[in-house]
């Protein structure tokens, strides 16, 4: 046993003790931050727009801060650009986090002196409640690779600016920066599939124990791996035994990350945002990701069915309700105020309260009522690849089709596989009839004869990626949306199909 894994035993044990405690007591949890995030958001120019000084409970908070997204909150991120102080906490950000937006351009989140543990402590306290639970912490002495952004900064009006990966790359403590891979050098380099070659350099033969990274951009460092050499995963990595990812929902893609490393292995599931470290997987036998209450972070849910509404209800921890779709607004200690981050949540677990992430507010299909949401698709997708054990997907992505060239309008589902059902037309039906059961506008619409059966469009190898790299998207922490409400997608990935 090496030195990091016989005290990393003991530590774990501490972590998961002080985590037990907190998240036995959420309400109280979340009343500790709540009146210091009111206490020094009151100093600040933010605060006294929105009468932080007149604030002493939550209805309070509610009166007197409205629900934003970063359009709205950008006229204080601005004043924050042009190097004024006190802005939405006090004194300046000591990063940017800088990221891409949909409807926004380029975003740059905020991170404090105060927030810079809530990024880097929560990632820390996923792996040691995995130790403390499992007992496993030998992994900790070989090699662990974080496949992420590059860690090259620049500045604006005197902040370091950069993507979050590399922001937290550089509080990665000295006792595992011997064990860290890649490269300094090496994770600097932007091109994704130049990095990639650079990394299999670095690690194809080392003694890499944990692997870090976005699903669909670890299996394309696997498969090139295989490029090189032909043997299964745990063949070339021997001791190979933990896999944390975050972003995206593993189960699309976990039988082909599987039949590639060639033996179920355990991993564990976080929830991190540029926005702040929201959850993460505590319990390798209990489904959900604890949701962070004590960690900078006092959180508001919003009825999904209400989000568009002018007024529309928000809750603290202590008044959701199970198997509800939540969209979640945090108020953190990095300045963000009432701030939508777009995803959508659903607790399973009140003890302690543990969430899945269900999809993104704005990412939807409704071209007809049906209102189909990420959840929806992906369990369809899971539930119809159980009954086809034989296939593996690579990647899919879904969007309406209004005006087709003959018949009804309808779903297409633009999918990328390693292996095809033996029956891609009985694969089809199910996966028809699966989605219908999941969502009853949609079945509605089909019984209706409203709309007609999904279409399955299958896609040439590399599809995705191709795409990806045509939107200066490839790699990192970018990742597909899995529905979209029109075709902008869908009519790039056209190009691609399978006659």
């Amino acid at each position: 046993m090496g030195i990091r894994s016989f005290f990393g035993k003991p530590f774990a044990k501490i972590i998961a003790s002080q985590t037990k405690t907190w998240s036995s007591q959420p309400a109280a949890s979340q009343q500790i931050v709540f009146d210091n995030l009111i206490a020094n958001g009151a100093k600040t120019l933010f605060g006294k727009d929105h009468h932080f000084d007149k604030i002493n409970n939550y209805e309070d908070f509610k009166a007197n801060v409205p629900i934003r997204d970063y359009e709205e909150l950008k006229s204080y991120i601005d004043k924050i650009l042009n190097g004024e102080s006190d802005v939405l906490w006090p004194g300046k950000p000591v990063y940017l986090s800088k990221t891409s937006g949909t409807t926004s351009g380029t975003k740059y989140i905020p991170i404090t002196k105060a927030s810079i543990p809530n990024h880097f402590v929560s990632a820390r306290n996923a792996v040691l409640s995995y130790v403390a639970e499992t007992g496993n912490s030998k992994f900790l002495d070989g090699k662990l690779i974080f496949l992420s952004g590059s860690p090259e900064l620049h500045k604006k009006s005197g902040i370091h600016v950069g993507r979050l990966s590399g922001i937290v790359n550089h509080h990665v403590p000295s006792y595992l920066r011997t064990n860290q891979m890649p490269s300094y050098k090496t994770n600097c380099i932007e091109d994704w599939e130049t990095k990639l070659d650079h990394i299999i350099d670095e690690t194809l033969d080392k003694n890499m124990t944990l692997i870090s990274g976005i699903p669909p951009w670890v299996q394309m460092y696997f498969d090139k791996i295989q490029l090189r050499d032909n043997r299964k995963i745990k063949d070339i990595f021997p001791n190979f035994s933990l896999f944390v990812y975050g972003g995206v929902n593993f189960e699309p893609y976990r039988a082909k990350l599987f039949e590639t490393i060639g033996k179920k292995i355990d991993s564990i599931e976080t929830y991190p945002a540029s926005e702040g470290f929201i959850a993460y997987q505590d319990s390798q036998t209990e489904p959900g990701l604890l949701i962070l209450l004590k960690s900078g972070i006092f959180f508001e849910f919003i009825p999904t069915d209400e989000y568009f509404n002018e007024n529309p209800t928000r809750l603290s921890i202590d008044q959701v309700e199970l198997n509800v779709n939540y969209a979640l607004i945090i108020n953190s200690n990095a300045g963000l105020w009432g701030y939508s981050i777009g995803d959508t949540v659903k607790f399973i677990s009140k003890e302690p309260y543990r969430l899945l992430v269900t999809g993104r507010i704005k990412h939807f299909i409704s071209a007809f009522g049906e209102h189909v949401i990420g959840e929806e698709v992906e369990n369809a997708m899971k539930k119809t690849c159980e009954k086809f054990p034989e296939t593996e997907i690579i990647e899919f992505t879904v969007a309406p089709n209004v005006t087709p060239a003959e018949g009804l309008p309808l779903h297409e589902w633009f999918i990328e596989f390693a292996n095809e059902p033996n029956d891609l037309a009985a694969f089809e039906k199910e996966l028809n009839l699966q989605l219908q059961k999941l969502n009853s506008y949609y079945d509605d619409l089909i019984t209706g004869t409203i709309l007609r059966g999904l279409k399955i469009i299958v896609l040439k190898k590399n599809s995705f990626i191709e795409y990806m790299k045509s939107q200066g998207k490839l790699g990192g922490q970018n990742k597909v949306p899995r529905l979209s409400n029109d075709r902008k997608i869908a009519d790039d990935l056209e190009k691609h199909k399978i006659k």
